[in-house]
């Protein structure tokens, strides 16, 4: 096709092509704005999601908080209901030690009183060794148990305490020094104890020596024999000598009746 003819038709396309889309300026506008409106709800409903999203986790925090802080406080009302039921059971049980308490104060004081009673015969149907400090011992227990600020706990603590005493008497050797009324005239003398199987006496010069009987309830002169023998049983619960074997007599064990 000559050139001519070439540009002519390129003209006529280009005519027919303004002449016939006279409209796409405004569509391309439309669309711009179209897209446009699109991007602009979509970024106001990205934010509007986003709030959504952040309100959300907002909630679910404090949905945890909240689930913590409950089982925070289950645990700490069941430690509670746990302590009083001990505090009840606490007091229930010392209810009944108080009513046992008292009870026992009932029964212990005619208990204690018998006690003491038989304290006091017991030394006076013993062997007569330190006669001043134990009766003395037994009108201070007598005294103190008529004392109304001294419990009963500490009045049968005392009592106990006397009678213990009195069975370490059994398990010992003792020698003491005290007055003795021998032959009419107090002396003084010295005193031998072998727990309490026997008790025997010494003056002071060795000149005299005797024994308690039983039997007779009084005290009784030895043979001079026998002198030495009381003299070293001495020394040993003076612990002055080593112990050692004591000749002496001893009274025979009375048969149970």
């Amino acid at each position: 096709m000559p050139y001519s003819s070439l540009i002519q038709t390129g003209l006529t396309i280009a005519a027919i092509g303004l002449i016939s889309f006279p409209a796409y300026p405004d569509k391309l506008n439309q669309a711009i704005k179209t897209e446009m409106t699109t991007t602009q709800a979509a970024v106001k409903s990205q934010k509007k999601i986003d709030g959504l999203s952040d309100q959300t986790r907002k909630m679910l925090e404090e949905y945890r908080s909240a689930t913590r802080e409950t089982e925070t406080l289950n645990a700490y009302n069941k430690y509670l209901q746990d302590l009083i039921n001990s505090q009840d059971e606490e007091k229930v049980s010392l209810t009944r030690q108080l009513e046992d308490i008292e009870i026992t104060q009932r029964e212990i004081v005619p208990l204690a009183l018998k006690m003491l009673d038989g304290l006091e015969d017991f030394i006076t149907l013993d062997l007569p060794f330190l006669p001043e400090e134990r009766k003395h011992r037994v009108e201070m227990l007598k005294d103190m148990f008529v004392r109304a600020d001294v419990t009963n706990a500490e009045k049968y603590r005392r009592i106990l305490e006397a009678y213990q005493i009195e069975n370490d008497y059994g398990n010992t050797i003792e020698a003491y020094r005290s007055d003795l009324k021998l032959n009419g005239t107090v002396t003084e003398v010295d005193f031998l104890r072998l727990g309490r199987v026997a008790i025997y006496y010494q003056r002071l010069d060795g000149s005299e020596s005797g024994f308690w009987s039983k039997a007779s309830e009084s005290w009784n002169s030895l043979p001079l024999s026998y002198s030495n023998s009381i003299r070293n049983g001495l020394r040993i619960a003076r612990k002055e000598a080593a112990p050692d074997l004591l000749i002496l007599p001893v009274p025979a064990a009375e048969a149970a009746k």
